[in-house]
């Protein structure tokens, strides 16, 4: 398929991405070359509440419009979808880029009464019929940055070039006595068997010791956490995240919406992959390390290869893993 030529008299650009956290970070760089190429360029961004933190103070974009989807739960709160839809009827870009490619982003696309509506070609049936443009992608054969950048590569934007993430600066989080330096540890995901066992974490931590360890992300409830760490799970907004994540002297974390976060701010990560591919869902950062397999590997390292398979991190891996962590933590 041919490049498509910029539309004429563009001003105004929608980026439709409300979700997740870590695709709304792999659609940043996209957004950051297409407002380098036109810096006079307008650019609204639809994103669901819960993530609009990763926005704030984003200096690529005139507009972040919150995507309230939990209030729209039912027959109840149709009055408060209409209003909404209303809202976004008002938008009127000369673009709109559908970065979600699901029937729901095709049709906040359509209200938005964009002059023209472009997608990618692994997005849904819906998007690719009702778009006016759709850029040839294959989800299984690419990484989400590289997909994504092919979007504005289409309008004509130079992406081999070193891409930036911008993402805000992040908030200490109140109350919490924090050392100095230390290690983040990230050991859940809401994905199936990508998260750590007890037994691996508590060995973990038994070997990393004295290491100051901060241990943060979403847990059960009655998750007790292991003794000797700074436990600050389920006590963290997202811009805390972010903020404990610019200042961890190393990170470690399971597959997941965080890791994504921490290999846009540093390469100082170890990305545990259980079943999960590297290469298309792994650190976008070729210094970040990854486990996978049993093999500690450097992103720029991971091969076809070595990125396949789904052995799980067990007890028999803590030990290495531990070695390395008090070496890139003595570094």
């Amino acid at each position: 398929m041919s490049r498509a030529r910029p539309l004429a008299g563009l001003k105004s650009v929608l980026v439709v991405k409300p979700s997740s956290l870590g695709d709304i970070v792999h659609t940043l760089p996209s957004v950051h070359l297409l407002k380098q190429r036109w810096p006079d360029l307008k650019i609204h961004w639809i994103v669901n509440t819960e993530w609009s933190p990763l926005l704030t103070g984003n200096p690529d974009l005139d507009r972040v419009i919150l995507f309230p989807r939990k209030n729209f739960r039912g027959l109840p709160d149709l009055y408060k979808l209409r209003n909404w839809i209303w809202e976004v009827s008002r938008i009127k870009p000369d673009l709109a880029l559908d970065f979600q490619g699901l029937m729901r982003s095709a049709f906040i696309s359509k209200v938005s009464g964009a002059r023209s509506v472009h997608c990618l070609a692994d997005a849904e049936i819906t998007p690719r019929f009702l778009s006016h443009r759709v850029v040839p992608a294959i989800r299984s054969e690419e990484h989400a940055v590289t997909r994504y950048l092919k979007l504005v590569a289409d309008l004509g934007v130079d992406v081999n070039v070193p891409l930036e993430f911008p993402l805000p600066s992040g908030e200490k989080p109140l109350g919490a006595e924090l050392p100095e330096r230390y290690l983040l540890v990230h050991p859940f995901s809401r994905g199936e068997n990508k998260s750590l066992s007890r037994e691996s974490l508590d060995r973990m931590f038994q070997l990393l010791a004295p290491i100051p360890i901060v241990l943060a992300g979403r847990a059960e409830k009655d998750f007790q956490a292991p003794g000797g760490c700074v436990n600050l799970l389920n006590k963290t907004s997202l811009p805390e995240l972010i903020w404990l994540i610019r200042h961890a002297h190393f990170t470690v974390s399971v597959d997941s919406g965080p890791m994504h976060i921490a290999a846009a701010i540093t390469s100082r990560l170890l990305g545990i992959h259980n079943w999960s591919n590297p290469l298309l869902v792994g650190p976008y950062n070729p210094e970040a390390w990854v486990w996978k397999n049993g093999e500690l590997l450097q992103m720029r390292d991971v091969t076809l290869k070595n990125a396949s398979g789904s052995r799980s991190f067990g007890l028999e891996d803590v030990e290495k893993v531990s070695e390395f962590l008090k070496t890139k933590f003595s570094g």
